[in-house]
Parts: C-alpha cells; sequence; structure tokens
C-alpha cells in the first residue's frame, strides 16, 4: 500500500434523483370514450448507496470523482404504468469507513461488515397517478401527485483503519521496522522523524496457523490531541484497534514520562481508548545490557510490558504471545 495511495479523507457532493410525476391520464378507447382514470405512478428516484468492500484498503478512488449523482424516476403514464425507478449510485468503501454530514458533522453509520449497504442520501419518492385520486364525487379525477424532490448535500467519507493491534508511539521509535519484521509489510523505513505518514497494515503470523492484523500508525507529538502534527488524522486510526502496543525506545531519556504523554493524548482525544488492552515494548533493547535491564526494570511501573529489539529478535515470540492473550483475553 503506497503512502502517496492512501487516502483515509475525502469530502462528495451527492444528489439523490427526483421522483417521478404521477400521471393524470383518463382512459380513452373507442367504445369507451369516457373511461376512467388510469394514470401510473411516477418511478422512485435513484438512491445513494455506501457498501462495504474487504478488497478495498484507502479512499483513493474517490479523490477524483467528487459529485455523484443519481438518477431521477420517470413519469407514469397510462394504463396504470409505473415510471421507472432512477439509477442509484453505489459508492463502495473500505471497511471501518464512517460517513458524517460536513455541514453539521453528525455521525451518518460506520461500515464495517463485508457487503454492508447502507443509503447515504435516499431518493425522492414518486407521485401517485390519478387512480388513487377516484372517489364516488370525484370520478375522474384530472390530478396526480409530481414526485418528490432529490436531495443533496456534502458529506465526509474516513477511513479508521481496522486492526487488531495499534502500534503507539513517538516517530522513530520503532514502529516500521517491528511490523516489517513481524509481518511480510513493506513501509518505508529510515533514521529520521515522521517516515511513515500513512498507516501500514501487516498479518502477523501466530502459532497454529492463527494469526492477527497489526497496524502501524503514524508517529504522535505531544499535543497531538489538538491536532497538532496532524494528530487527529492520525489518532482516529486507533480508536478501531483491539489492542494497543505503545513503543518507546531504550535510549529515551525518561521511558515513563514518554510512555505517559502517550496515554495522556490518546485520553484527552478519546477516553474511551484508555478502555483496550496495552502492552508496552521497549524497543531497541539492543542497546541494552543485562545490567541496564534490571535498571531500567525498577523504573517501569505499568504492566504488561517486555524489552523487544527488531534487528536482533529479541523479545519478538513472547510479544506475539503478549498480543494474542491481550486479544483474545475475554475468550481465555
Amino acid at each position: 500500500m503506497a503512502g502517496s495511495n492512501f487516502v483515509d479523507y475525502v469530502k462528495i457532493f451527492c444528489r439523490s434523483g427526483n421522483g417521478g410525476a404521477g400521471s393524470a391520464h383518463l382512459r380513452r378507447e373507442k367504445f369507451e370514450p369516457k373511461g376512467g382514470p388510469d394514470g401510473g405512478d411516477g418511478g422512485k428516484g435513484g438512491s445513494i448507496l455506501v457498501k462495504g468492500n474487504a478488497q478495498l484498503w484507502t479512499l483513493l478512488h474517490l479523490k477524483y470523482q467528487r459529485h455523484i449523482f443519481a438518477g431521477h424516476g420517470g413519469s407514469g403514464s397510462r394504463s396504470t404504468s409505473t415510471g421507472a425507478d432512477g439509477e442509484s449510485k453505489t459508492i463502495e468503501v473500505p471497511l471501518g469507513t464512517v460517513a458524517r454530514d460536513a455541514e453539521t458533522g453528525e455521525v451518518l453509520f460506520e461500515i464495517t461488515d463485508n457487503g454492508d449497504e447502507r443509503v447515504l442520501v435516499p431518493g425522492g419518492r414518486g407521485g401517485q397517478g390519478n387512480v388513487h385520486f377516484k372517489s364516488p364525487t370525484n370520478q375522474t379525477p384530472r390530478y396526480a401527485q409530481p414526485g418528490e424532490p432529490g436531495i443533496e448535500g456534502t458529506f465526509i467519507l474516513e477511513l479508521k483503519m481496522l486492526a487488531d493491534v495499534g502500534l503507539v508511539g513517538f516517530p522513530n521509535a520503532g514502529k516500521s521496522t517491528l511490523l516489517s519484521v513481524l509481518s511480510a509489510a513493506k513501509p518505508k523505513i529510515a533514521d529520521y522523524a515522521f517516515t511513515t505518514l500513512v498507516p501500514n497494515l501487516g498479518i502477523v503470523a501466530y502459532r497454529d496457523h492463527r494469526s492477527f492484523v497489526m497496524a502501524d500508525i503514524p508517529g504522535i507529538i505531544e499535543g497531538a490531541h489538538e491536532g497538532k502534527g496532524l494528530g487527529h488524522r492520525f489518532l482516529r486510526h486507533i480508536e478501531r484497534n483491539s489492542a494497543l502496543l505503545f513503543m518507546v525506545p531504550a535510549d529515551s531519556n525518561d521511558i515513563m514520562k514518554e510512555y505517559r504523554i502517550l496515554v495522556s493524548e490518546l485520553e484527552k482525544y478519546n477516553p474511551e481508548l484508555l478502555d483496550k488492552e496495552r502492552v508496552l515494548a521497549i524497543t531497541k533493547s539492543d542497546l541494552l545490557d543485562n545490567e541496564l535491564m534490571d535498571e531500567l526494570r525498577e523504573e517501569i511501573d505499568v504492566t504488561p510490558y517486555l524489552f523487544i529489539s527488531s534487528v536482533t529478535g529479541y523479545g519478538m515470540d513472547r510479544l506475539k504471545d503478549m498480543l494474542w492473550k491481550s486479544l483474545n483475553r475475554e475468550t481465555t
């Protein structure tokens, strides 16, 4: 999933179709010159639908398709013939997409399952033909209903990455390196901050042919909950993760202070994030000897935690065991 091709936010303008007008036709035949009303109903206007597609990972296909219009319903006609329904438009999106009203910010719905289909903008109803208005006192109504107009509006589609484990840490904490070691993902890796600008997903193989999905979330900075460093765009991906792996490098000046800043940023953004299972990994532990590890253990006051090194592979199996236990805590 190339960084330049990953789009997790689009604003689109949608307009559903107008409902077709009902017909006010009166039946006229050779031997029945004054037949009753036989006007049919108008067709329903097309709707704008949103459908989940598990094969999609990005909203890139909507980046250049910002205007989406559905078809209008056809008018009713003689012999109580109903007009054709307008063509609906279906927008396929990745799982984890949230639709919201751009004007009010109201969340309309979330797409989390493959094939899940929701109506974003309903089409206008077709008008009733004059056959519906016939009564004992009005045998030949010469009027019918017009169709309902379609609805238009601007909407925001946001992708919140669906993954079992989300990697949380400051830039250059080793998140991308860990993902590349544990999975077949090939994120961009370099020795400078903000190498990762978009989330990357990887499937981590576990024992007995089991697996779980890990997401490398772009690095958080202090003040991210206020939007600093694209904080809101990064933090929303964490909302979908079942467990969080906090990563703090062993060469940090104060491991616990850095960990608490990360926890604080998540809490200020959304307190519910702290209800998720958490594991603390001290990365780059190949820089430590046993004596330094013992000293750090006395400073660390959270559990569970462990020391790992993506370079040497130290702690990788234990890490996968801890994450699997966190993901399945409710069922074990």
